[in-house]
């Protein structure tokens, strides 16, 4: 039965990993905060600091997203949209705030015919031979 099932779309990945070095004072806080029942453990705590100081900084967000005319979440280009926009003459600025995802069908070639230029805040996800095509025109 398990020989029947297959993904229709892979999933993209919800969060990306991120190490940060703290030291020791203020480590030992937050491990108090964590002991005392605040939060559930270090990650949790740190997700809502950061959630915290993005939301205190939401409004200067906003106005910088506006004025970079960054697309705002998850942007998903398939071989058909890369193809498309070759075959219009009219290659892709790619400006995304969030996760720019490329599918694994597009070749390094349909890659640089159809995308003018990359600028990703937040993790931009493509094979390696598509990435190492378009790194001219990354920023």
């Amino acid at each position: 039965m398990a020989d029947n099932v297959r993904e229709l779309r892979p999933r993209a990945p919800e969060s990306e990993k991120l190490t940060i070095n703290l030291g020791f004072v203020d480590l030992g806080r937050i491990d108090l905060m964590v002991r005392d029942g605040f939060y559930a453990n270090r990650a949790d705590f740190i997700r809502t600091a950061v959630r915290n100081q993005l939301e205190r900084q939401g409004d200067a967000v906003r106005q910088s997203v506006a004025r970079k005319q960054l697309t705002l979440g998850l942007s998903q280009f398939t071989r058909q949209d890369l193809e498309a926009a070759r075959d219009a003459g009219a290659p892709l600025h790619i400006h995304v705030l969030g996760l720019a995802s490329i599918a694994p069908d597009v070749t390094p070639e349909l890659a640089r015919e159809a995308i003018a230029s990359v600028e990703v805040l937040g993790a931009f996800h493509a094979s390696p031979a598509v990435k190492a095509a378009l790194a001219d025109r990354t920023a």
